[in-house]
């Protein structure tokens, strides 16, 4: 070899040493680690994912988080994981902070569909790729990975109806103003229009049991034994919720109440055999490991599917034991 092509060599060696060294640092606040893991789909550059969810004192983001750590051992990530407990002004903060710890990809499951724009704008304008977790989020995200949530209110909705015969009243506890709950509530009530199901009481559980049980009380005050047949709640701990508030007013063998979720929770009511009937069951752990999929593809610079749903099904008290759960 000429002594200019050994150099050149040699240049072209210490430059490549140098880029690895570059690339192995890492974040100083790490959440999950996934070093040690399969090298399948690792990448050179130690990848930071933030992720930010509504609330974990819902297992249904517990179960993400979950989802979010197997995802980092794929690929040798770093995963911080953060709960805005559906504060829009906690999230919004919470994205600023990733932005700032120059994280290569954003998992966002929006506490406020639009409340949150400005924030994904902050992202995008940073380079860094965000994705929409469970609900959509305006302000770019890069794609949305949910649930068929028309689906979930679907199937509990046919459930519902077939149960009472096409005739009832019937009570609906919504939630936050998400499109996973507004995708919900569209798709029960597609299934009960035309039928004898008549809606006698709509008010607002916010996602969470402790405000459904209050509601549920309140509807159960205004409702009397005949006058109410089954409640449709847009996840579980609403759900739940109102189950407790039927048994505490004597109500449980009145009424049957459906959800959405398939919580290790629900699952458990269900097996009680009372008056949790149903849930639609999604799966919030391949939903967040499906999302970086996607977002080590969008790094990559690969296109991406814009939307991507993860199917749901329908759990009753009569197919529990064969539901796999979270």
């Amino acid at each position: 070899m000429k002594k200019g092509s050994k150099m050149i060599a040699c240049l072209a060696m210490g430059l490549t040493v140098f880029a690895l060294s570059a690339c192995g640092s890492s974040g100083t606040q790490q959440v999950s680690n996934g070093s040690g893991g399969s090298s399948e789909g690792q990448t050179a550059k130690k990848i930071k994912i933030g992720l930010t969810v509504g609330t974990l004192s819902n297992p249904f983001f517990v179960s993400m988080g979950k989802g979010a750590e197997e995802a980092a051992k794929k690929y040798n990530a770093e995963v911080y994981t953060v709960s805005a407990d559906y504060d829009l002004a906690k999230q919004t903060s919470q994205i600023e902070d990733f932005i700032t710890k120059k994280v290569d990809l954003i998992l966002l499951n929006a506490v406020d569909s639009k409340g949150i724009a400005g924030a994904v704008q902050e992202a995008k304008a940073a380079h860094i790729p965000i994705i929409a977790l469970d609900v959509a989020a305006e302000g770019g995200v890069d794609a949305t990975v949910t649930s068929d949530n028309v689906q979930a209110g679907k199937i509990v909705g046919e459930y519902l109806v077939k149960r009472l015969n096409g005739k009832g009243n019937i009570a609906i506890l919504d939630g936050p103003p998400v499109s996973a709950v507004t995708d919900r509530i569209q798709g029960f009530e597609e299934a009960i229009k035309g039928t004898g199901i008549n809606v006698v009481a709509k008010q607002n559980g916010e996602g969470n049991k402790e405000k459904a049980l209050s509601v549920m009380e309140n509807i159960l005050q205004a409702k009397q034994k005949g006058q109410l047949d089954a409640v449709f709640a847009i996840n579980d701990p609403e759900g739940l919720g109102a189950k407790i508030a039927a048994e505490q007013a004597g109500r449980d063998k009145d009424l049957f109440i459906v959800g959405v979720d398939g919580s290790p929770q629900a699952t458990d009511a269900l097996k009680e055999k009372k008056s949790f009937a149903a849930t639609a069951a999604q799966h919030p752990d391949e939903m967040v490991k499906t999302a970086v999929d996607l977002g080590v593809k969008i790094i990559k610079g690969e296109k991406v599917d814009p939307v991507v749903k993860v199917p749901v099904e329908l759990v009753t008290q009569d197919n529990v034991n064969s539901y796999r759960g979270w």
